[in-house]
């Protein structure tokens, strides 16, 4: 049994939502890492060292999210054709 394309309506609709997210995703990590090396970089030139914490953890989180939206497609491609092989 394969995935079918046809067997549902609305599938390119879905398709455009999900995309339309990943987009909104990919942005709010691009902000989300621009505030966090704003923070970072603050925070380190006035000596907060608990406030520069943060915003280097910012700047991971952001970059692991833009990670994962990126390459969604081919973590659910790889973990589903190592489920057909089950």
């Amino acid at each position: 049994m394969t995935p079918n394309e046809s067997g549902l309506p609305g599938l390119g609709v879905a398709r455009e939502v999900v995309g339309a997210l990943m987009t909104w995703g990919l942005v709010a990590c691009v902000a989300g890492v621009i505030v966090s090396v704003i923070v970072w970089a603050v925070a380190r030139g006035n000596g907060n060292y608990s406030y520069a914490s943060g915003g280097k953890t910012g700047v991971l989180v952001c970059a692991a999210g833009a990670l994962l939206i990126g390459g969604a497609n081919a973590i659910v491609a790889f973990f589903s054709g190592l489920g057909g092989q089950i």
